[in-house]
């Protein structure tokens, strides 16, 4: 079977690392049913299998630690692992194939080029930022290469497409939207080169200032897809993991959680932000300004429709503002939320999640209440300190600041408890200056999220009410100026029972609002 000729439109696919490491068979009939409609762009991710820990990724990463100890020995153990699974399971695929021995030297010529790469790193006992960025990316070298060679034993015209060496763009960071635009730029002509074959891209899409990893994180491949879509104009960018799509609660920790068949850009960003594992929060921001839906489906079962994360109908794909008609530009005063009696409708929440491993820092106000600057002190000392502040919430006189906790911050039990962290250690010094701070450990964010939340009159208090009736006790509530959310921290040991009740509550049984 040949590729697509004349085709209506591109579609995107990028598989997940699982995926790649469990299903490439599936892999293989979905990308070949889809050409009957399509043409098709695929992106892969590093191989992974049941643990996600002893995945290529994580463990090139463990590699370029120990080259950056100089344990050379320990670096070559790791790789010579990697060669050994990659080449057992390419023998799986292709055990009776023509493709198999000219796959082995593929896959064996990138381990060879990792062993440079590493043995270099070791003798400096140095890995800069390029250097780990270069190791990370032979994880979907050798993806892709596997891929190529699969579909070309299924008849299928395919090309590899490596993204590591594309045009490096001079941006001062991932935030600089003309980083996007000259990366989009620069990948045209590279998938245009491979005419009417299958390209079978790179999830590494290549140097990065500051490095690929640190600007903008795992989840990069996601990026890389969307990138892509964007390239080439697709239609639509699909994301194959192991999960039918996304779901009302987590269905493993909350049994009577429902697929969502669509959802909102601004929700699926929400659910990112607040614990669900939905996309990397740049694919959203560089996709849904072009106006491609995103559809998340399962690689075990193409033929369920997934969840698509639609664009706002509203939402025009130019930056310009004096390009939109005035009706649609954004007002100075927003307009008040419509009682829900005008809507027409029922509604729900659209889900509620958790963000585990919170921190809450309270300033009390030594003063009768907040003078001018009072709030400019505090966020100076965070941005001095690296802090990021997930939520705020604040009164006349008191100030308490959330905060995800990355990395381990406090040690101890009960009164010998202590701060390990130097970066939450001089930020607490220098708010003890404004006012008296204690610190809450070992909590939790629950979330409830819906783009009508605005409309839903009482939602706030049915949520507190259930809360309470459930003796789940909350530090501190929040609601953002988009109204999409509200969010309430509780303690961590509450934060799947929290997220039980409240779907039981506002979402199985919730009574039709008119």
């Amino acid at each position: 079977m040949g590729s697509v000729t004349n085709p209506i439109s591109w579609v995107v696919q990028k598989y997940g690392g699982t995926s790649v490491g469990k299903f490439p068979d599936q892999i293989t009939d979905i990308i070949r049913d889809e050409l009957h409609r399509s043409r098709v762009a695929v992106v892969c991710s590093a191989r992974s299998t049941n643990v996600k820990s002893e995945g290529t990724t994580n463990q090139l990463l463990r590699a370029a630690a120990e080259a950056g100890n100089g344990n050379i020995k320990v670096c070559r153990e790791i790789v010579q692992s990697l060669l050994t699974g990659h080449l057992k399971a390419i023998e799986t695929y292709l055990a009776h194939s023509d493709l198999l021995p000219n796959l082995n030297a593929q896959i064996e010529s990138v381990f060879a080029d990792l062993i440079d790469v590493l043995t270099a790193a070791c003798t400096l006992k140095e890995v800069s930022s390029r250097t780990l960025d270069n190791v990370i990316g032979k994880g979907e070298i050798l993806s892709c290469h596997i891929i190529v060679a699969l579909l070309q034993h299924r008849g299928v015209q395919a090309q590899f497409v490596d993204l590591s060496d594309v045009k490096i763009v001079d941006a001062p960071d991932v935030a600089n939207h003309g980083f996007y635009a000259a990366h989009v730029a620069a990948l045209k002509p590279v998938l245009a080169a491979c005419y009417d074959r299958v390209p079978v891209v790179t999830g590494y899409f290549g140097p990065v200032p500051g490095g690929l990893l640190n600007q903008v994180g795992r989840g990069y491949t996601d990026l890389c897809a969307a990138l892509v879509s964007i390239s080439l104009s697709a239609s639509e960018l699909q994301i194959w993991k192991e999960v039918d799509g996304i779901y009302s609660a987590d269905p493993r920790k909350v049994p009577t959680a429902r697929l969502l068949p669509t959802i909102t850009p601004a929700e699926a960003a929400e659910l990112t932000f607040f614990g669900s594992e939905v996309l990397h929060p740049f694919t959203m921001e560089q996709i849904v300004s072009r106006r491609i839906p995103i559809r998340i489906k399962n690689t075990t079962k193409p033929y369920d429709s997934g969840t698509v994360i639609l664009p706002d109908p509203l939402q025009i794909s130019v930056n310009d503002e004096s390009l939109k008609p005035s009706s649609l530009r954004p007002s100075l005063f927003r307009r008040r939320s419509r009682a829900v009696s005008q809507v027409g409708y029922a509604k729900r929440p659209t889900a509620v999640t958790a963000k585990h491993k919170i921190l809450v820092i309270n300033v009390h106000s030594n003063k009768r209440s907040f003078t001018h600057g009072y709030f400019a002190g505090i966020f100076s000392i965070l941005d001095k300190w690296r802090m990021s502040v997930d939520l705020i919430s604040s009164t006349e006189t008191n100030i308490s600041l959330a905060f995800h906790c990355q990395r381990e911050l406090v040690r101890g039990k009960d009164e010998e408890k202590h701060i390990i962290d130097a970066d939450l250690k001089g930020a607490v010094t220098e708010l003890m200056e404004l006012g008296d701070v204690n610190l809450v450990d070992e909590m939790a964010v629950v979330s409830l999220v819906g783009k009508d939340l605005k409309n839903m009159i009482g939602i706030c208090g049915k949520m507190t009410k259930v809360f309470g009736e459930n003796n789940i006790n909350i530090e501190m509530i929040a609601q953002g100026a988009s109204e999409i959310n509200i969010s309430c921290v509780v303690e961590e040991r509450d934060a799947d029972r929290a997220m039980n009740v409240l779907h039981t509550h506002l979402f199985t049984f919730f009574d039709d609002i008119q």
